[in-house]
């Protein structure tokens, strides 16, 4: 025991001293933003020095060095960075010129920002060497990290010489949510540096964890407290004009719409976006997928309205247990529900806690011979979030779909969620864990009406360790949420079956590092998850075995082997193509999947997979590849192949389905970009063609045209076709 806290103390000693510290002064003059540095603030202030690796290695200091300086004045945040290059004639790996770059296959500059120093959520801003912008927020802690759906007003300018890029950033802090009263905010610089093949970090990062992961944050002192961020309004209205030609049906519709979104900043960290007639129509549509799963598919949010805290919303349940799911508001069986309006309050109170509140409107429609009615609907989520420790919280969620008769109440059309979740994450973010309770109040429904889970990680340098346990009542409703297993579609009735079941899943791997200059690591592991019913009968069970091989240059190969066993509860088509339904009962059956994907910052990469068994009663070979060609930084070219050919004995057809997406981006300038892909997806008999057309003209203000065909496959026979010209304007108040 005595030896158990010798070790401990020597590590959270190491762990402190690590913990860098750097002093932001007061600006005291202007500082303009055009790269050059040649103010006296700049000459004069601390400077974040002495980069040190965090890949391939993560215990010496870096190749290639950056040196970093920060100050401010009464409205921002002023950043400089002296990114270093002693490989001059090789060239820098640039995605694109579009905003929101993949930051781990592109060379950059990023700050990690922790504004209220609580190690858990803050904001992500990254440039890289030709001045392109990615913001994005930190949520969980960032550990997987940070998420780019977040648009907001920042500026940039870099300058390129021989030996060096100079980078000079500056952040509004309207921009920004933060705590004035603080003298110390958390913050870490990292660089990606392809040349070399290195990334590096500010403050010490251990490898197996994200750059932007705010429990390794040094600190930023502040001589002086940053002041209140003042009057913080923005508006942004839309227009946008559609013209549709369904073929099939002989409809012609031209349609136009108006409305706008609007920020009010109720405190530097407290927000309230208020919207008035949206449009939610998508000006970038959802990547298609081969589902052979029997269950729904999850689809991210992608509308700004629901994009910031999200995290406050959202990150309740498991991912295939989600009391709210904001996708559910304003769309309906595919179809779009206009929204009236809505608000929602978000943010932080204090450095301890959190608070999330929404509430909007739909309106309602008769129905047709293609939709069913739907009522108006009036959604109310409430979540609050405590902090417990250092970095764990407890969080609380209400959620509420109340249906109208028109403009009264329906009483008896409701849906209610109550629940808690206890969020576990350790000071030195090898533990996390989640714990959740949820009360679903449904009419005309009584008995397991609730769902719990818990779920433990360990991660460290050489073990990823997982615990995993679910349960879920059949009389759990979440029409406001994402629970597809709940229910499955019985083909002899025509009935949705709704059951409860409960779910087991640990994993273990682990990792070994060679002393090689081509190999990064070798990780080994398995993999069990198995599904029950309520009198613990298993009805799906997969276990693998695992191998994979992770290079330096980052390309990975990996071999897993499977032992599957399903009950299937209905006769059902397991090609999912119209075929004749196999018996139900048990099926067991075995396969093994190769993959391969090269080198992602490389000009031209690619990935290859191959998965080869038993399937059910047949058998079942699965095959993709992605191939990408970059012409940098003005276009990429790529086209992603998938294939399943599922083999059947006599009596069934065999089945090949084929999903087919060319795609190719143009970026003319930063402001200019061009993106055409197809998608050609057999299960469904569909074509679809989109190409879109994006001019920033303003920060945060764009104009989009879109053109959509969709065809009947294999004929080509045209079903429908779409322009949308969309306008989009940020002002500042």
């Amino acid at each position: 025991m005595r030896c158990l806290i010798i070790i401990f103390t020597i590590c959270y000693a190491f762990q402190l001293k690590a913990q860098k510290s750097l002093l932001i002064k007061k600006a005291t003059s202007e500082i303009t933003i055009d790269g050059e540095l040649n103010e006296l603030d700049w000459l004069t202030a601390d400077k974040a020095r002495n980069f040190q690796q965090s890949y391939p290695a993560d215990t010496i200091i870096a190749q290639t060095q950056t040196e970093v300086m920060v100050t401010f004045d009464k409205d921002n945040l002023y950043i400089a960075a002296i990114c270093y290059d002693s490989l001059p004639d090789k060239q820098y790996t640039v995605q694109s010129l579009k905003r929101d770059f993949n930051n781990g296959i592109s060379d950059n500059f990023s700050i990690h920002l922790d504004p209220f120093n609580d190690n858990v959520n803050g904001f992500s801003f990254s440039v890289n060497p030709l001045g392109v912008q990615r913001e994005g927020l930190i949520e969980g802690g960032g550990n997987f990290g940070a998420s780019t759906d977040w648009d907001n007003k920042w500026f940039v300018e870099v300058k390129r010489h021989p030996d060096k890029w100079i980078v000079e950033m500056k952040i509004p802090f309207k921009t920004i949510r933060y705590n004035h009263d603080l003298s110390t905010w958390g913050i870490n610089f990292s660089r990606n540096d392809l040349k070399r093949n290195e990334k590096s970090v500010w403050n010490p990062v251990p490898r197996q964890y994200d750059a932007a992961s705010l429990a390794f944050t040094g600190k930023l002192n502040w001589d002086e407290k940053a002041e209140k961020a003042g009057t913080n309004i923005s508006i942004i209205p839309y227009l946008i004009g559609s013209s549709l030609n369904d073929f099939e049906n002989d409809v012609d519709d031209v349609d136009g719409n108006v409305g706008f979104d609007a920020k009010v900043a109720v405190t530097s960290s407290l927000n309230l976006d208020i919207t008035v007639n949206p449009d939610f129509s998508q000006v970038e549509v959802d990547q298609q997928v081969t589902n052979l799963s029997r269950f729904s598919l999850f689809f991210p949010e992608r509308r700004q309205f629901f994009i910031e805290n999200s995290d406050l919303f959202s990150q309740f349940g498991f991912r295939q247990i989600r009391p709210f799911f904001s996708r559910r508001i304003g769309l309906n069986n595919g179809n779009i529900i206009p929204i009236i309006g809505g608000a929602r309050l978000s943010g932080k109170l204090n450095k301890n806690w959190r608070i999330g509140i929404m509430n909007m409107q739909t309106e309602g429609f008769g129905g047709t011979v293609d939709r069913d009615p739907v009522k108006p609907q009036n959604y109310t989520v409430t979540a609050l979030q405590r902090r417990v420790g250092k970095r764990s919280s407890l969080d609380a969620i209400f959620v509420n779909r109340q249906g109208f008769n028109d403009k009264n109440i329906d009483y008896s059309d409701y849906n209610r969620i109550v629940g808690a979740d206890f969020n576990l994450r350790s000071d030195n973010n090898k533990w996390q864990g989640r714990a959740f309770y949820h009360r679903a109040y449904t009419p005309n429904l009584k008995d397991k009406k609730f769902t719990h889970a818990t779920w433990l990680m360990h991660n460290s340098e050489k073990i990823t360790a997982h615990w995993n346990y679910e349960f879920v009542g059949k009389n759990y409703r979440t029409d406001v949420g994402f629970v597809p297993r709940i229910s499955q579609f019985n083909t002899e009735t025509g009935e949705v079956v709704y059951a409860s079941y409960w779910r087991f899943e640990p994993s273990f791997d682990y990792r070994f590092y060679p002393k090689s200059s081509v190999v990064q690591n070798y990780q080994i592991g398995t993999h069990w998850s198995e599904y029950l019913n309520d009198d613990f009968e298993s009805t799906e069970r997969q276990v693998d075995a695992n191998f994979t091989v992770s290079f330096v240059n980052q390309s990975r190969f990996s071999l897993r082997a499977f032992n599957n066993e399903v009950l299937l509860s209905f006769p059902t088509d397991i090609t999912f193509s119209g075929n004749n339904p196999i018996d139900s009962g048990r099926y067991k059956y075995n396969n093994i999947a190769a993959n391969y994907n090269s080198s992602t910052f490389k000009i031209f990469n690619y990935s290859l997979s191959a998965d080869y068994g038993d399937y059910f009663i047949g058998e079942k070979l699965t095959t993709s590849a992605s191939i990408n060609y970059r012409a940098q930084p003005w276009g990429i070219f790529g086209v992603n192949i998938n294939q399943n050919k599922i083999f059947m004995p006599d009596g069934f057809d065999d089945a090949s389905l084929w999903l087919i997406g060319p795609k190719l981006e143009f970026s003319f300038t930063k402001k200019v970009f061009f993106t055409t892909f197809i998608q050609y997806n057999t299960q469904i008999d569909n074509v679809n063609i989109n190409a879109r057309f994006q001019y920033r003209f303003k920060p945060m203000s764009d104009l989009f045209i879109v053109y959509t065909d969709n065809y009947n496959s294999p004929n080509l026979s045209i079903k429908n076709r779409a322009l949308v010209i969309k306008l989009v304007y940020w002002i500042n108040v």
